[in-house]
């Protein structure tokens, strides 16, 4: 297999699954720090913060710095951020995008927002989906943080960003865009960032139609593991197939 400078890791079902972790994944990535190569860790999970995330990754033995944790909340900001500077912002969402957001020095407002922006709220009510509605309605720019219509809990799955996502399109009559997997936002945000190219680049993850599709759809390599989401044998049946599949991350040899 190909040696890369980026290696994009999904979290969960990639490196971990809920609270457990894969122990195949964190051999791969003290692997590759042995290498000196620093891994980054990429997910749609806009609610935790990058330290939160962080702290979940040291739990399980893996030490990284917080710079290398890109989340669908984060890449929403540095979204804005590049391409519409100093400009307000209208939120739906939980402390991971509004610390995100706060992060990259973007004003939030509760009226009169240049763009409104939606990740996943507990708190979700009614007044603050109408003021989405009225927001977009007046003109704001329509983003999402990503399109997951559930979730999984110990409850069962539960409607996700997505869903509310949808809500407000439909009431509207704007579709958003959507910066999580499987659109390429957060992948664009490592490549810019940190001066790379895409033939440096792969996406390893479990989930074909987040992970996979996101590395496809930004033009990189692709490596699938059998460890989540999606089996192996539905993903050899896809059009269009990963770089490479891998069991786990065990059989990856640096």
């Amino acid at each position: 297999m190909k040696n890369y400078k980026a290696y994009c890791l999904d979290l969960d079902g990639t490196v971990y699954r809920g609270t457990e972790p894969i122990a195949e994944a964190v051999d791969f990535v003290r692997r590759l720090q042995t290498e000196g190569i620093e891994p980054f860790f990429v997910t749609n999970n806009a609610s935790m913060t990058q330290r939160q995330l962080h702290q979940k990754l040291s739990r399980f033995g893996i030490e990284t710095a917080e710079s290398q944790i890109m989340s669908s909340a984060l890449a929403a900001a540095k979204y804005i951020k590049r391409w519409y500077p100093d400009k307000t912002v209208f939120v739906i969402g939980s402390d991971g995008l509004h610390q995100a957001l706060a992060q990259e020095g973007i004003t939030q407002v509760e009226q009169d927002a240049d763009i409104v922006v939606m990740g996943i709220d507990p708190a979700v009510n009614y007044e603050k989906l109408a003021t989405a509605c009225l927001e977009v309605r007046k003109g704001a720019v329509f983003l999402s943080t990503n399109r997951d219509l559930a979730f999984p809990s110990e409850r069962g799955l539960l409607p996700g960003n997505g869903a509310f996502t949808t809500l407000v399109a439909a009431s509207t009559g704007v579709d958003p865009v959507y910066i999580g997997k499987p659109e390429g936002h957060m992948l664009d945000a490592i490549l810019y960032e940190h001066g790379f190219v895409k033939n440096d680049m792969v996406m390893i993850g479990d989930n074909y139609d987040t992970d996979i599709l996101a590395g496809v759809h930004f033009e990189i390599d692709t490596v699938h593991v059998n460890t989540g989401v999606t089996p192996m044998e539905d993903v050899m049946k896809k059009d269009v197939q990963p770089t490479y599949l891998l069991e786990h991350l065990g059989f990856w040899t640096i």
